[in-house]
């Protein structure tokens, strides 16, 4: 992973060379992070999350779900969630023409990396980002000890809600009807 001081934009994100997908660009507010293709694990366990709420969203049509879709806040703000969920609604005006959203999705869900750094980016930096942004909820998911932090918005900023464990069912008020064992995140 590299953090650099100097402030990044999305053009400058748009001119960084296509490494076949083995790097991660993101950028908040300025700060260039670069990371490399996530643990097997880590793919695992997003892949998991994206499958559950796939079929939750199908049956629904409420809305849909991304696997590592591009979501552009502002020029300065730029990232790569592992899974989100949004409104139909949401979803009908904030596409651009490269296909990044341009709207905050409902619900963003990050699974931790190792490393101190990753961490505190998805656990404080991204937090106050989804939080400025006015994303409703946030799943922090750690493959390792198998748990999952729920974070939901109350009033303006996102706040831990919940740590699920391995014998907990996951739902959510934001996905009326959505329930699945913590354990099959995990499989």
């Amino acid at each position: 992973m590299v953090a650099n001081s100097l402030r990044w934009t999305t053009r400058d994100l748009n001119a960084m060379p296509d490494d076949g997908g083995w790097k991660r660009y993101e950028i908040v507010d300025g700060e260039l992070l670069v990371t490399c293709a996530p643990h097997i694990r880590h793919q695992g366990a997003g892949g998991n999350i994206h499958v559950e709420l796939e079929i939750w969203s199908r049956q629904s049509q409420l809305g849909k779900t991304f696997q590592t879709p591009g979501v552009i806040f502002t020029p300065t703000d730029a990232v790569i969630p592992d899974v989100v969920w949004i409104r139909r609604e949401s979803l009908a005006n904030g596409i651009d023409e490269a296909g990044h959203l341009t709207v905050a999705p409902e619900l963003i869900v990050e699974v931790l990396s190792p490393g101190d750094l990753n961490e505190q980016w998805d656990r404080e930096v991204k937090l106050k980002l989804y939080s400025l942004h006015g994303v409703q909820e946030y799943w922090i998911v750690n493959w390792q000890v198998k748990t999952l932090e729920i974070y939901r918005r109350t009033e303006t900023q996102l706040q831990l809600v919940a740590t699920l464990l391995d014998g907990d069912m996951l739902t959510s008020p934001l996905l009326p009807g959505f329930s699945t064992p913590i354990a099959q995140i995990f499989l």
